[in-house]
């Protein structure tokens, strides 16, 4: 049977089959039990969870997958390498969120998390969802600018100890503060990011932004005056490294992004961009 593709979806999903062969694999939807198990081993090697606190568990994954929700998968030959799960919102909303999604680190700098939310993107919109949530530690430079810079995503939302104590390999000893994150499918921004053409963000290029969170020469975090229409919001090169190394930095870094970011979001700012070396573009006019 040959679908019937509006235009949009035609180009979301050639774009997702583009980023696929970029990132050298291939990404399809996931939906046998053996296969829903790969995802379950997958998610274990790169969080490395308490036994009692996995990610999802494989008999989560074939409810989800039975009621018509979506795993994909990411496969390098028979390897699987990647994975993301998502659920439908509630009817009404025309939305999604997308729970969880962890690449090999054997994989990383390959795209492959770019691959897997194009094929995200594509699925969504052939099932008429027009928006995708979800959320990411804010504090996670690579994260920050895979959300916010090369998706086209934009925060909503800062969520305090959200999920709690997660008892992982990765968020172990932290406050689990997350931004959420609304990806307008349709949009011409998201457009534009699906076929490489985000916007970029540059400091440099802000000569009047005023900045609201810096990182000292301690490496800790320094806090500025949060005013003007334009601010710049720092985070740490590597949270993830300062949590095994220093500790307290780490927990400094948390509670000033929770006071400054969050603080800003808060009072109806907006995070307008995500520049490579580290900052925030957080915008306040005519608050």
């Amino acid at each position: 049977m040959t679908l019937d593709l509006s235009p949009s979806i035609a180009a979301a999903t050639e774009a997702g089959i583009d980023a696929a062969v970029a990132a050298g694999v291939r990404v399809r939807e996931l939906r046998e039990l053996a296969e829903l198990d790969e995802v379950y081993q997958l998610y274990d090697s790169i969080w490395r969870p308490d036994p009692s606190n996995p990610p999802v568990t494989t008999e989560l994954l074939r409810a989800l997958t039975k009621a018509g929700n979506y795993v994909g998968g990411a496969y390098d030959g028979d390897e699987l390498i990647g994975a993301c799960v998502g659920f439908f919102s509630a009817p009404a909303e025309v939305s999604m969120h997308s729970h969880v999604a962890g690449v090999s680190g054997a994989a990383r700098g390959r795209n492959v998390g770019f691959a897997l939310k194009l094929h995200q993107r594509a699925w969504a919109l052939r099932r008429g969802v027009s928006t995708i949530s979800w959320t990411f530690d804010p504090l996670i430079r690579r994260n920050a600018y895979f959300n916010v810079a090369k998706l086209a995503a934009r925060p909503t939302e800062y969520l305090t100890n959200f999920y709690g104590d997660m008892r992982d390999g990765i968020n172990s000893g932290d406050d689990t503060d997350r931004l959420l994150v609304r990806w307008e499918l349709d949009t011409p921004a998201v457009g534009a990011a699906a076929a490489r053409r985000s916007a970029i963000t540059d400091v440099g290029l802000m000569p009047g932004a005023t900045v609201a969170l810096a990182c000292g020469a301690d490496g800790r975090p320094t806090e500025g005056a949060p005013a003007g229409d334009v601010l710049l919001v720092a985070v740490p090169p590597d949270v993830e490294g300062l949590r095994r190394t220093d500790p307290g930095a780490a927990k400094a870094w948390r509670a000033a992004l929770r006071e400054v970011l969050g603080g800003l979001l808060a009072d109806g700012a907006r995070v307008t961009g995500f520049d490579r070396a580290g900052w925030y573009v957080v915008e306040q006019k005519g608050l």
